[in-house]
């Protein structure tokens, strides 16, 4: 893919405007950090202070990567770095951008951002006027070890586990909206644990799957927790996010065929059905009902994943063993 530098329009109102280009640090110790990119213009990114966007941490090479700006389109150039450059979660040699995308150094992410600058054509060292110029926001010293942090709204989960995967991160990746706050434990990429704050017994796959659905709030990447756990798990994201997509599409197909979440499920009186023809997962399920005080309790507390409870609880109320209280 590429884009166009500078692309002009004109309106009758305000005359011409032109749209250029930058680089925002969307996570990282440099976040809300923009870097413009000129036409014409190279920079050579690492930890190198001599060079055009310097970044101060160890898993940056001291020449790390170059992206220019030429003829309309950007490129991006891995430049023989310890720990890679990735696009999109993708590692990558060489390769261009295009506007939205996402391109991991370190333990940065920048976004390729458009703006458009009213007026005539732009010179893209004014656009940078009035701001900290890039080289020296970028390398401001630090006795703090880099964190990678941002917005769930700017970096879907989904795209960070991609992201963690593909370029093999360890770590804590923290998770917190308004109602909750997760934990999903790395090493070297894969998942090895995961759970949700204030529900301890929860499954880890199922911890997982429900925090697929964290759609706004932050994000910031601990360091790696040696500890061992009693139910640990070795999966890929791309497995998570396979099964856990099919989990959600099926699930969100069932919610309006059930109670609402504050909804209380009693045993029918007088009970028609037997409980000696219900399978030991149903009776299981059933014995959870009847001790959670709301539906929204029950996801919590039911030993399945939430799309099993979904379906147990569709059953055992149109086989005329539950009602709403």
């Amino acid at each position: 893919m590429s884009m166009r530098f500078a692309e002009k329009t004109s309106d009758s109102r305000s005359g011409s405007s032109e749209t250029v280009f930058a680089l925002r640090f969307i996570s990282g110790k440099y976040q809300g950090g923009e870097f413009p990119i000129g036409e014409g213009q190279e920079i050579v990114i690492g930890r190198s202070s001599d060079l055009d966007m310097v970044l101060v941490e160890e898993m940056v090479s001291r020449k790390h990567a170059r992206i220019a700006l030429q003829n309309g389109v950007i490129t991006i150039e891995d430049l023989g770095s310890t720990n890679g450059t990735f696009v999109n979660g993708e590692k990558v040699q060489r390769g261009t951008l295009a506007e939205g995308d996402r391109v991991l150094i370190g333990t940065n992410i920048l976004k390729v951002i458009a703006t458009t600058v009213e007026g005539g054509p732009a010179d893209p060292k004014s656009v940078a006027a009035g701001r900290v110029t890039a080289k020296q926001r970028m390398s401001r010293p630090s006795e703090e070890p880099p964190r990678m942090t941002g917005s769930l709204e700017e970096i879907p989960l989904p795209d960070l586990l991609q992201l963690f995967g593909t370029s093999r991160k360890a770590g804590v990746l923290v998770l917190r909206t308004a109602q909750r706050e997760g934990r999903i434990y790395l090493h070297e990429g894969r998942i090895r644990f995961a759970q949700i704050e204030g529900v301890p017994g929860m499954s880890p796959l199922k911890a997982l799957y429900r925090m697929l659905d964290f759609r706004a709030g932050f994000f910031e990447l601990d360091p790696p927790d040696p500890r061992e756990f009693e139910q640990p798990i070795d999966v890929t994201a791309q497995e998570v996010l396979m099964e856990g997509f099919r989990q959600q599409d099926e699930l969100n197909a069932l919610r309006d065929k059930l109670p609402p979440p504050e909804t209380r499920l009693v045993l029918r009186v007088p009970l028609e059905a037997r409980l000696r023809d219900l399978q030991p997962a149903d009776l299981d399920l059933l014995e959870a009902v009847l001790s959670s005080p709301s539906l929204e309790a029950l996801f919590d507390a039911a030993p399945g994943t939430d799309l099993e409870t979904a379906q147990g609880v569709q059953r055992l109320i149109a086989q005329r063993y539950l009602m709403p209280g």
